[in-house]
């Protein structure tokens, strides 16, 4: 009896010796599928313009060439609007957070009779929206915001599925530290400050991360608003009409008699992927630091309650 389990348990033990080896090839391989266009891009953005047009770009530069992004950087106003992309950024991250914060955990209060009603009104609002018409007379007619900065802040400064996703997390601390806190004395204010918005960075790093890769990479509200202050500009606006500037120039070498002598360094291909990797650098630099944070808070949002 004894021989005819060991043989069982050997192949036991033997599939699972295996079972890593394979897991780890799979994983390798979705790596590679995954970091493929990315390093494909970062490559043909430091391609000659004129070379890539061939395609065959594969992980590094056929002929490199910095002319992409010189073309992107040679205006100084994008410099303003690096600087109105990130202040927008940080400014919009903060307001949300805290204000998303604050109404997630009074409505996260059994003792708050209006709790069911006032979260029911903002779900529904997740479903139900006017459109982009009233939205707009909304905010360049009733609150007169067009043509400002706050056009980027105002609007934004709540969100229902980021309120729902911290309320879900409050829901999940342990009640007692709320009772102990109130037993010694403390308000709402203090309760808050102190007890439940330390616990909730996991959950406030998953929020912080949604809203600021939101706010990075907006550029239709600028369309809307403030097409017309180029001081208002924000970086993936600017970036959008480079793009198209590009694009023009290089469909008027094209139709022109002389296309094979105006040819040029730089062609939509490239200053596409160059716009990409300017784009998506900084964001890509941050999300390592919340990485641990995002997941957590994820995982512990979307499951307890």
């Amino acid at each position: 009896m004894i021989k005819a389990i060991l043989p069982k348990r050997a192949s036991h033990l033997h599939r699972r010796s295996i079972f890593p080896l394979v897991n780890g090839i799979a994983m390798i391989i979705l790596v590679m599928i995954t970091l493929y266009p990315v390093l494909n891009t970062i490559a043909i953005s430091f391609n000659d313009g004129t070379d890539a047009v061939r395609g065959g770009i594969g992980l590094w530069p056929r002929q490199f060439s910095l002319k992409s992004y010189e073309t992107i950087f040679a205006d100084e106003i994008i410099f303003n609007a690096f600087f109105i992309t990130i202040a927008r950024t940080a400014i919009q991250t903060i307001l949300n957070v805290v204000l998303t914060s604050m109404l997630a955990y009074a409505l996260s209060r059994r003792e708050y009779v209006l709790r069911k009603f006032i979260t029911t009104a903002f779900v529904l609002t997740m479903y139900v929206n006017a459109g982009l018409i009233p939205n707009y007379l909304l905010i360049q007619r009733t609150l007169g915001l067009g043509k400002s900065f706050w056009v980027y802040i105002v609007p934004t400064m709540l969100s229902c599925f980021n309120m729902i996703i911290t309320r879900t997390y409050i829901l999940s601390l342990p009640e007692a530290l709320v009772e102990s806190a109130r037993i010694d004395g403390a308000g709402d204010f203090y309760l808050f400050w102190k007890v439940i918005f330390p616990l909730c960075m996991p959950v406030l790093a998953t929020v912080a991360l949604f809203v600021a890769v939101g706010a990075w990479n907006s550029w239709f509200d600028t369309h809307l608003y403030n097409a017309s202050k180029v001081h208002l500009h924000t970086l993936q606006y600017l970036l959008k009409l480079k793009l198209a500037t590009t694009t023009n120039q290089a469909n008027a070498i094209l139709t022109s008699v002389d296309a094979v002598a105006s040819t040029t360094n730089t062609t939509p291909v490239t200053i596409r992927a160059a716009i990409t990797v300017v784009s998506a650098a900084p964001i890509v630099a941050i999300y390592p630091f919340l990485q641990r944070y995002f997941v957590v808070g994820l995982n512990v949002g979307s499951v307890k309650g």
